[in-house]
Parts: C-alpha cells; structure tokens; sequence
C-alpha cells in the first residue's frame, strides 16, 4: 500500500515538472495553444507510455488512468495562460524561464526515473537489475526524446550535458537501495536527489560527454 502511495505521489510530481517543462519548450518555439498541450502532454506521457507496452501493459496507464493526462494538460494549459498574460515579463526574463525550465527538468527526470524502477519491482523484475534501471532511464527521458523529435531537432538527450547517465544514476541508487532493505521513502528521495544533483551541477559546471566536434559534417 505504502509503494502504491508512493509511486502515485511521485508520478504525480513527475508528470507536473515534465508538463510544465515541455509547454516552456513549445511556447519557446512558438507554438500555438494546441502545441503547448500536445508537447506539455508528449513530455510528461510518453515515457511511461513506452515503458508501459514494454512491460506488456496495454493500455498504457495514461490511457486508462486519465488523472494523469488531466494533470499533464492542466499544467500546460497553466503555463499557456501565464505566458499569456505577461507577455512582457515573459520575454524580459527569458534566461530565468530557461533556469526554471532546467530545474523542473531535472524534478521530471529524477521523479520518473524512480517511478520507472518502482514499476519494475512491482512488476516481478527485481532479479534483472539491467531491465529495471533501463526502464527508470526510459521512463525519465522517453517524453524528453519524443518531445525534441515533434520539434524536428536532434533529442537534447544525445547532444548536451549529462542527462541520460544522470538518469541512469538514480535509478540505479534506487533499485539498490530497494535490494539492500533500506526503507522506500529514502530510497525515493535518494534516487530522485541524486538526477537533480547531477543535473544541476552538469548545468553550471557544463559537463557534457567527450564528441569529435571536427569530424562532424557541415548541415
């Protein structure tokens, strides 16, 4: 019951930050109210939706459980309309959007990288530790990537900072945490402080993965 709880709150947290993050993301592509919602919705949504057809659920749970989607959309819709009325504002304070955008981000990732590992557990995968931190980074960066793609750009996930391995390394706290008994809340936290913590440092310190920036070829 105490899991259940759990993975409620924290998808719920999950949804929330990757709703509000993706509606940024489309209104900064100018995008009109209906690309807001779909990109708001696609971010929070569609990771759990993969993971969901990989575990053999069908439906995926946001298509069976709406208070999710109704989330999702209220958020989106939430930052449409405060976009709307302080246009100015908006526009005056771009790079502290861009901060804020990277922290609800980063709460997103961390929170659906649990939530992707707990579903595991739960579903009987705890003897493959493989499936359940891929599944964690799935869940964490799936809406991310489908996101990027609806924008016709090559996902963030491939090209800058630590974001995947972040994802990979919370989630892997996590299902540790889980094997060696110590209590669920902390492992929660654990794994989710763990994504912000490198997130936020990979934003100020710019660490990103080694690329052959001379071997790339002109667009």
């Amino acid at each position: 019951m105490i899991t259940e709880i759990l993975i409620h709150i924290t998808e719920l947290i999950g949804t929330v930050a990757f709703s509000v993050s993706g509606a940024i993301h489309a209104i900064g592509k100018k995008l009109d109210l209906l690309g807001v919602v779909v990109l708001g919705c696609l971010t929070a949504l569609g990771g759990g939706a993969i993971r969901d057809l990989l575990m053999g659920q069908i439906p995926p749970r946001a298509f069976s459980n709406f208070e999710y989607l109704i989330v999702a959309t209220v958020s989106a819709l939430a930052v449409f309309v405060v976009a709307s009325f302080f246009k100015n504002g908006y526009r005056a304070h771009l790079a502290l959007l861009e901060q804020i955008n990277n922290v609800f981000d980063a709460v997103g990732l961390g929170a659906f990288s649990v939530v992707g590992v707990q579903l595991a557990l739960d579903g009987g995968y705890g003897d493959n530790l493989f499936f359940c931190v891929f599944l964690g980074v799935l869940t964490g960066c799936g809406g991310g990537i489908l996101r990027d793609v609806m924008c016709a750009k090559v996902p963030g996930v491939l090209t800058k900072h630590i974001y995947a391995l972040a994802s990979a390394a919370g989630a892997l706290l996590y299902a540790l945490l889980c094997k060696f008994g110590v209590p669920e809340l902390y492992g929660v936290l654990g794994g989710i402080a763990l994504v912000i913590l490198i997130r936020m440092l990979a934003t100020v310190f710019r660490w990103s993965l080694p690329k052959l920036k001379e071997l790339a070829s002109d667009p």
